[in-house]
This record gives C-alpha cells, sequence and structure tokens, in this order.
C-alpha cells in the first residue's frame, strides 16, 4: 500500500535538517528570474494590503474633516482604495502565477530525475522496498515539496512581511496601545496552538481509521473471486461497516473539540478586540483606533498561521530528506540515453559461469550458488533443472547482470561481463520468463517494446513466429487491442506468444527462457513450445525448466542441487547414471504425469 500523504514524517526544524530542504532551490536556480520577481510581488502584495486599513482610517476621519491630505473628501478616498485594491489584485495574481510556474517546473524537473534514479537502481534496491513506498516518494513527497513551492513558501514570506509591517505600523499609532495587545495576544495564539496540535492529532487518527477503511475497499475488490467464492460478501460489508463505525465515532469526537476550538477562537479575537477598543477610548480618535484593530487583526492572523505553516515544514522536511536519500543512492551504470548497439560490444553468444558463487545482498548469510562452472558455446541449448531452490532463476538474473557474482566471474566471449556496458550486454539478451507481465496498452505496444522502432511488418513476422498473428488478428481490434493491467483480458498461452513475440522482435544472440511453459495447459503448452523453438533457432539459449520433458532435446542439461552442479551432460547421458539425481527427477515427474 503506497505511503498516505499525511503519513510524511515530521522532523525537528534544525539547521541541519533545513539545509537538507534547500535540496528544491537546486532546481529552481534555472527559473530563479521568475523565483526573484515572485518575491518582489509577494512584498508588494504585502505593502497594498498594509495600506487598506490606512485608507480606512482616513475614510472615517474624514466625516470630521480630519483627513490628512490628499484625502480631503470620502470619494477621493474610496477611489484610492480602489485602485489599491486593483494593484493588490494584480500583485496577488502574478505572485500566484509565478510561483505556481516556477513550483510546477521544478518539481517537474525533480520527478524526472527521480523517475530516471529509481530506474536505473539495482535489482536488490527494488528486493528490499515495497512498490508503494516508492511510488509515493513521486507522489505524496514530491506533492508535499511542490506545496512548500508554490504556497507555504511565499505564505511563509508574506506572514513575516505583514508581522513587521503590522508591529511597525500599531507602534506608531499607539506604543502604549501596542503594550496591552501584545500582552495578551501571545497567551491566546499559544493557547490556539496547543489546542491546534491536539485537534490535529484527532484529525489525522480519523484520516488513518478511513485510510483503514479503503484499504477493505482496496482488498476486496482485487480479491473479489475469492469474496465470492466463500460467499462472504455480507462477511465484507459488515466488517468495512464496523471500519466506518469508527471512523464517524472519531470523526464526531474532532468535530466536537473542533467546535469548542473555534468558539474559543472566536471569544478569544473578539474579546482582544473589545479590549483594544475599550482600552483605546479617550487614547486616540475613532480612525486610528479603526486602523489599529485591524492592524491588530492581521498581526494576530499571522502569528496563529505561522503554528500550521510551521507544521507543513517539518512535513516538508520529512518529504525532502526521504527524496534525498533516494538521490544518494548509487544507481547502476547505465547510458544516459537510448544508443544503439555498437559494433566493438557485439556479441557472439559464447557464455561462461566461472567458479560462480552468489549470495543475496539481503541475506548474506545464505550461499545461494557455489562454485558453478558452465560454459555454453555459440547456438547451444543449456538446460538447467533441479529441484525448488537449487539457483536455477538466480543464474538467469546473474546472466542479466542483475546481480554480480561474489565469486568467481562471469564472462561473454571470453571476455568478463563487468568490460561490457550494462546497457550494451541486456540490448543483445532476452527474457522469457514464467510469470508474463504485459502493460496495460495494446498488443502492438506490448510487442514493439521488443524494438521501439519496429515496423508494423516485423511486428506481424514476429507475431507469425510466436504463433500469436492468428489469433490477434481474431480480435476486432486486432494489433490495437487493449490488453488490460498486466494483460489480464489475455489467457496465460495468449499471454506468452506475446511475450515471445517481443523477444523473436528483439532478436538477442543470448536467450533465457525461465519456467516459460510450466504454468501453461498442454493445447497452449504445444503452441507455445513451437513458439519458442522459433525463437531459440541460432541463439544461445539457457533453459531453466521444471518440467524434464521439455529439455529433452538441449545440447546439455545441468542439474543444480542446492547451489551445486550434481551432474551435467546429455539428457541420454544423465538418463543413464545409476543413483543420478536427473534420473530421479525425470522418475518422479513420470510418476506423476504418467507421460513418458
Amino acid at each position: 500500500m503506497a505511503r498516505r500523504n499525511h503519513d510524511i514524517p515530521k522532523v525537528k526544524l534544525t539547521w541541519s535538517n533545513l539545509k537538507e530542504s534547500l535540496l528544491i532551490f537546486t532546481y529552481i536556480k534555472p527559473y530563479m528570474g521568475k523565483f526573484i520577481t515572485g518575491l518582489v510581488f509577494i512584498a508588494l502584495s504585502s505593502a497594498t494590503t498594509m495600506a487598506f486599513p490606512y485608507l480606512l482610517k482616513q475614510l472615517i476621519n474624514s466625516a470630521n474633516g480630519q483627513a490628512d491630505p490628499p484625502f480631503s473628501t470620502p470619494g477621493i478616498i474610496v477611489g484610492w482604495m480602489f485602485a489599491v485594491l486593483t494593484i493588490q489584485m494584480l500583485f496577488s495574481f502574478m505572485r500566484i502565477y509565478l510561483f505556481t510556474s516556477v513550483g510546477e517546473h521544478a518539481v517537474a524537473d525533480m520527478r524526472r530525475d527521480i523517475y530516471k534514479k529509481m530506474i536505473t537502481m539495482p535489482m536488490d534496491f527494488f528486493a528490499q522496498r515495497r512498490v508503494g513506498e516508492l511510488s509515493s516518494r513521486i507522489s505524496s513527497d514530491l506533492s508535499q515539496i511542490q506545496d512548500a513551492v508554490t504556497t507555504l513558501l511565499a505564505e511563509v514570506l508574506r506572514g513575516i512581511l505583514v508581522l513587521i509591517i503590522g508591529i511597525g505600523l500599531i507602534l506608531y499609532i499607539s506604543p502604549r496601545l501596542t503594550g496591552v495587545m501584545l500582552s495578551v495576544l501571545p497567551i491566546i495564539i499559544i493557547i490556539a496552538i496547543i489546542f491546534g496540535r491536539f485537534i490535529r492529532r484527532f484529525s489525522r487518527q480519523t484520516q488513518d481509521q478511513l485510510a483503514d477503511s479503503n484499504i477493505i475497499v482496496q482488498e476486496t475488490l482485487q480479491g473479489i473471486s475469492n469474496v465470492k467464492s466463500f460467499a462472504n460478501e455480507w462477511f465484507e460489508i459488515n466488517r468495512y461497516t464496523s471500519s466506518l463505525q469508527k471512523v464517524i465515532k472519531m470523526a464526531v469526537k474532532s468535530g466536537l473539540y473542533r467546535g469548542m476550538f473555534v468558539s474559543f477562537l472566536l471569544f478569544s479575537v473578539f474579546g482582544t478586540i473589545a479590549l483594544v477598543i475599550w482600552y483605546g477610548i479617550g487614547h486616540l480618535n475613532f480612525g486610528n483606533l479603526t486602523a489599529f484593530v485591524v492592524y491588530t487583526a492581521f498581526v494576530g492572523g499571522s502569528m496563529a498561521g505561522f503554528a500550521d505553516l510551521y507544521g507543513q515544514l517539518q512535513k516538508t522536511m520529512g518529504a525532502t530528506q526521504r527524496v534525498r536519500e533516494l538521490l544518494k543512492d548509487v544507481p547502476e551504470q547505465v547510458s544516459e540515453q537510448e544508443e544503439s548497439l555498437q559494433p566493438e560490444h557485439t556479441l557472439h553468444g559464447q557464455v561462461t559461469l566461472e567458479q560462480v558463487a552468489f549470495n543475496y545482498p539481503s541475506r548474506a548469510d545464505v550461499t545461494v550458488l557455489k562454485n558453478v562452472s558452465i560454459t555454453a558455446m555459440p547456438g547451444e541449448q543449456i538446460a538447467i533443472v533441479g529441484p525448488s531452490g537449487a539457483g536455477k532463476s538466480t543464474i538467469a538474473g546473474l546472466l542479466l547482470r542483475f546481480y554480480e557474482p561474489t565469486g568467481g566471474q562471469l564472462l561473454f566471449d571470453a571476455k568478463p561481463a563487468t568490460s561490457i556496458p550494462l546497457t550494451q550486454l541486456r540490448k543483445q539478451i532476452a527474457l522469457v520468463p514464467q510469470d508474463i507481465l504485459l502493460f496495460g496498452g495494446t498488443i502492438r505496444e506490448n510487442i514493439l517494446y521488443g524494438k521501439p522502432n519496429a515496423t508494423q511488418e516485423e511486428i506481424e513476422a514476429a507475431a507469425k513466429q510466436a504463433h500469436a498473428h492468428e489469433f490477434i488478428t481474431s480480435f476486432p481490434e486486432g494489433y490495437e487491442t487493449v490488453v488490460g493491467e498486466r494483460g489480464v483480458k489475455l489467457s496465460g498461452g495468449q499471454r506468452q506468444r506475446i511475450a515471445i513475440a517481443r523477444a523473436i522482435l528483439k532478436d538477442p544472440v543470448i536467450l533465457i527462457l525461465d519456467e516459460a511453459t510450466s504454468s501453461l495447459d498442454a493445447t497452449s503448452e504445444s503452441l507455445v513450445q513451437e513458439a519458442l523453438d522459433n525463437l531459440m533457432k541460432n541463439r544461445t539459449s539457457f533453459i531453466i525448466a521444471h518440467r524434464l520433458s521439455t529439455v529433452r532435446s538441449a545440447d546439455k542439461i545441468v542439474v543444480l542441487e542446492n547451489g551445486e552442479v550434481r551432474e551435467f551432460g546429455t539428457h541420454q547421458e544423465l538418463i543413464n547414471l545409476p543413483d543420478g539425481l536427473y534420473r530421479e527427477l525425470n522418475r518422479l515427474q513420470l510418476e506423476i504425469t504418467g507421460v513418458e
């Protein structure tokens, strides 16, 4: 499950954490002109906002003929008011537009860099993290940072300016009344901050409970076949209803405290205003008193707003730290841009595993492969068989350099694998796994993934070799048929044949088949096996198989057990070994399937 936005951790506001949060400014740098202009408009907008109470004072004083020049008549003052409002409207528009533009561009650049970093990380990085956690970094975390650029930063600067200008103006109007106000207002603000944190905690608990309810919906819909097959519709309805009742209970309690909080704020604000007016009568004329009250409201609003802004700043620093952690990780050395196969890195198909040992980084104490040596000559078919957990699929991962051997070395055409750039190597290897993942687009787009610049004729030729063209053209939309998420609209055999077509279109030098037919029925397996035979022609092929009947024609069969090579040879050589592991595996499968 993806991390929820309100789950972004808050961190302490320290100088070290604040410097970490300055990451965003490296992305703002290309748009610094707009950013500085936006800061200017923030200052101008704040100044025009603070001018309005002054004009209000002049309007009130004009009734008694006490207005300062050039504000001689109420009509002139109202005209000035509308002029200030018009200018303020323009300044506010420019401020919002400029900061939104800078924020959108900067965060888009950051999203691109984070996605690029994610997609170029080694496989161990993904093995140790959940997809939901990673997706939250590019969605929730960056949305929080985006809010900081487009809104939070502007509000902080605006609040500081209003606070400074406001306190300066009320001191100018009446230092004595300012002392009265400043002696009362901070107490009210402190109480409001404490009360506000208490309410926010209740609000977060309500959101968490609502998220738990949403999880029930998500899990139920994803496993709807299980729900219906067990006739558990009402069980799930009651479970969801029970969760919603908890949400209601929490929300009502939150509303009770929120109502008390709002009532307290209203009482405090108007009580403070009443106190200031009461104390100001006799000390100030009505116009100055009105301006003082309005400026006091601005100052109080700014001070109270800093509590929320502080909480948002903490969240932003938490989000920034998570993003920085990701950007600091070391990616694979893949090419920085799309590149064609370079002649000096062209492979002929010889592959050698020389005394290879391997431990997964997350399980360093478990040895998966021990001194495995295998040599495949160009065009040979090498089958790798053995019990579950023997290390068969690990060899596939090593061939693709998803992981590096912890001992021994991997050679391609007698050259160390590390001497061949990753992108150049992987362009010449194709993998057809057991669990085929198709992207949610069309059949054409999925086949095209093997060679993005291929023509329609090449796509159809690959599909015909994979025995997929016939069923594809039977669909009303043909190659433009949308396969659905993960290819759910297609059968297992159809997905396999599309994956094979994709591999044929790629035209690899080395082919890896990882249990490619193990989950298919007899009819589908026959068609897929024919497609695989077409795919393996003139290619070095590694066939990882559980069904031994599919590897009898292989040039060599490697039998693994507990990460070690137990036996090596052709089918006939291995079946004739007395007490051999391959012979025993073959006998057990014959007993289960009854097929020779």
